[in-house]
C-alpha cells in the first residue's frame, strides 16, 4: 500500500488533535477518583513522574512507527517490519490496537450519554433541593432504564461518526481547533469558581502536598497504569495520527506539548471538583460514583450550584467527544486504507460500536446478572480488560518494535530530535518504559 496523502494542516492541528485524543474520562471522571483513593498528593506526584519515564517515550515511540511508515498502523507496522527484515505478522499488533480502540469506544459511548443526561438534568435545576438518597436513587434508576440509556448512546454515537466522517481537515481538524480551547475555557472558569469556595485552600493542600507515608505498593502501581490510560497509548491511535505527521516537526516538542496539556486538564478538573467536594465536608474517596453521584449534591447546595454544575458536565460532554472523535479514525482509516469511501468506513465502524455498546447499556438491567469473565458483567469487562490488559500488552509491544526493531536510522528520523535526544529516547523505552509496563500488566494480573 502507498503512503497517505493526508497531513494536519499545522504542527497546531497536530497538537490539538493528539490532546483531543488523550483527553477524556481519563482526566476528567477517572483521575479525580483515583486521586480521592489513592491519597491525593501523593498519587498525582508518582502519575506525574510516570508521564514523564512512562507515558511519554511510549508516546513517541508509537506516533513515530506511524510517522515513519505513513500509513495506517496495520500497513505501516507490515512495511516497516519488512525494512527491517523480520516478521510481517507485526501488522497483527495493528489490528490488536483496533479491537482495543473498539471495545474502548463501545463503554466510552454509553458513559458519555451519562453526560448528556446529567447535563439536560442539570440545565433543567433538577438536582436542586433533592436529598443525597434522592439523587444516588435517581442515577440508580437511569442505568436501569435502558431505553433513555440507548437514546443517549446513539445519540453519542451519531456525533462522534458525523464528524469522523467529514474527514481530517474538514472534520477532526476544524473541530479540534474549536473544542479544545472551549474546553480549556470552561476549566479556567470552573477553577475561577472553585477559587470563591471555602474547600479551594483545603483542595490545594490535598493536591499538593503530598504525605510520603501514603505512598504505598498499591499507589505506585495506580499511578503506572493511570499514567498509561491517560495518555492513549498503547492502541496504535496515535500511530494514525503519527501518519498525518507534519514533516518538518520535532516529535519530543510536540509529545511534550500534549503531555502538559494533558496533566493541566486534570489538574484543573481535580482542583474544580476537590475545591466543591470539601467546601461541602465531603469524602473525596467516592470512587467512580464522585463525577455522578457526590458531584451533584455537592453543587446543588452552593450558590449558583445548578449554572455551575451544567458549565461542568458540558465540560465532561465535549472532553469525552474530542477523545471519541479521535479514538475512532483509526478504526475508519483501516476500512479507507482497504479502499472503503470515508463515509460508509463511519457508518459501518458507528454501527457495530453501537451495537457491542448495547451489551453495556443492559448490563444495568436486564443482563446484570449476565457473567462472562471473573464474575463481571460485560460493562465491567469492557472496562477492565481493556484498559488495565489490552493498553499495556499494545504498548509494550510498540515499544519493542519502536526502539528495537526498527532500524536506529529510520526510527532517528522519524523522531527528528537529533543523534543525541535519540539516545536518550530509545535508553528511556529499552531500560526504564518497557519494564515499568511489564510490572504495570503483572500488577494488573496480581
Amino acid at each position: 500500500m502507498s503512503e497517505t496523502l493526508e497531513r494536519w494542516g499545522s504542527r497546531r492541528a497536530f497538537i490539538l488533535a493528539v490532546t483531543g485524543a488523550a483527553v477524556g474520562l481519563g482526566n476528567i471522571w477517572r483521575f479525580p477518583y483515583m486521586t480521592g483513593e489513592n491519597g491525593g498528593a501523593a498519587f498525582l506526584l508518582l502519575y506525574v513522574v510516570f508521564v514523564l519515564v512512562l507515558g511519554l517515550p511510549i508516546m513517541m515511540a508509537e506516533i513515530l512507527v506511524g510517522r515513519a511508515g505513513r500509513r495506517g498502523p496495520i500497513h505501516a507496522l507490515a512495511h516497516l517490519a519488512r525494512q527491517a527484515g523480520v516478521s510481517p505478522h507485526w501488522r497483527w499488533l495493528g489490528l490488536f490496537g483496533a479491537v482495543t480502540v473498539f471495545f474502548i469506544l463501545s463503554f466510552y459511548s454509553v458513559v458519555s450519554g451519562w453526560s448528556i443526561e446529567y447535563l439536560i438534568e442539570s440545565v433543567n435545576g433538577n438536582f436542586s433541593g433533592r436529598t443525597p438518597d434522592e439523587i444516588g436513587a435517581s442515577f440508580d434508576a437511569f442505568l436501569a432504564d435502558p431505553l433513555r440509556m440507548t437514546f443517549n448512546h446513539t445519540l453519542f454515537i451519531l456525533l462522534t461518526m458525523s464528524v469522523v466522517a467529514a474527514g481530517i481537515s474538514g472534520g477532526l481538524e476544524r473541530l479540534n481547533n474549536l473544542l479544545m480551547p472551549l474546553l480549556y475555557i470552561l476549566l479556567v472558569v470552573l477553577v475561577g469558581y472553585a477559587v470563591t469556595t471555602d474547600g479551594f485552600g483545603t483542595a490545594m493542600a490535598w493536591l499538593f502536598t503530598p504525605d510520603l507515608e501514603a505512598i504505598t505498593l498499591s499507589v505506585v502501581l495506580n499511578a503506572m497504569g493511570h499514567a498509561f490510560f491517560t495518555l492513549a497509548v498503547g492502541a496504535c491511535a496515535l500511530m494514525a495520527y503519527g501518519a498525518y505527521m507534519p514533516d518538518h516537526q520535532s516529535l519530543p516538542r510536540a509529545v511534550v506539548a500534549v503531555a502538559v496539556m494533558d496533566v493541566a486538564v486534570a489538574l484543573l478538573a481535580g482542583i474544580a471538583i476537590f475545591s466543591v467536594v470539601f467546601s461541602q465536608g465531603m469524602d473525596p474517596a467516592e470512587g467512580p460514583g464522585l463525577m455522578f453521584v457526590t458531584l451533584p449534591i455537592a453543587f446543588s447546595d452552593l450558590p449558583g450550584g445548578p449554572l455551575w454544575l451544567s458549565v461542568f458536565f458540558l465540560l465532561l460532554l465535549l472532553a469525552t467527544w474530542t477523545s471519541s472523535i479521535n479514538l475512532a479514525e483509526p478504526l475508519v482509516a483501516i476500512f479507507t486504507d482497504a479502499g472503503l469511501k470515508r463515509g460508509k468506513a463511519a457508518a459501518l465502524i458507528g454501527s457495530l460500536v453501537w451495537l457491542v455498546g448495547l451489551l453495556s447499556v443492559f448490563s444495568f438491567s436486564s443482563l446484570s446478572e449476565v457473567t462472562w469473565l471473573a464474575g463481571m458483567n460485560f460493562f465491567e469487562l469492557v472496562t477492565t480488560v481493556p484498559l488495565e490488559f489490552f493498553l499495556p500488552i499494545g504498548g509494550l509491544l510498540i515499544a519493542i518494535f519502536a526502539a528495537w526493531v526498527m532500524p536506529a536510522s529510520t526510527a532517528m528520523r522519524a523522531l527528528d530530535a537529533g543523534p543525541g535526544g535519540f539516545r536518550l529516547w530509545r535508553g528511556l523505552v529499552r531500560y526504564v518504559s518497557i519494564p515499568l509496563v511489564v510490572i504495570v500488566l503483572l500488577s494488573a494480573l496480581w
